[in-house]
């Protein structure tokens, strides 16, 4: 589940909006877009998916209350991605070279 914000012209301003998607893996390993993460959660269950044993989010709140009040027993996983940002912006600029060549090896 994640969140896709969009600067879009709206009656002659500019504005930012925000896209909730889901996007799942495939029995072949592809990545698909499953649609608007709301409508999902509601729909899968009708699609016969009785539990999810790991969701990867970015976080936002919502997500979260969402997914455990349709999937309680599901592992909320925070983003990969997203924890490498939230940390890297307590590294000093000084050794953000050395710490992104470390975090690349490791």
């Amino acid at each position: 589940m994640d969140t896709i914000h969009y600067s879009v012209r709206q009656d002659g301003m500019n504005s930012k909006k925000s896209v909730y998607i889901l996007i799942g893996i495939n029995t072949r390993g592809e990545k698909e877009i499953l649609g608007f993460w709301l409508n999902i959660l509601n729909e899968i269950g009708s699609r016969g998916v009785q539990d999810n044993l790991i969701i990867s989010v970015d976080n936002l709140k919502e997500f979260s209350g969402a997914i455990k009040s349709k999937y309680p027993k599901s592992e909320i996983q925070k983003c990969i991605v997203h924890q490498i940002r939230n940390s890297i912006k307590y590294v000093a600029s000084k050794d953000m070279k050395e710490f992104t060549k470390d975090l690349k090896q490791g």
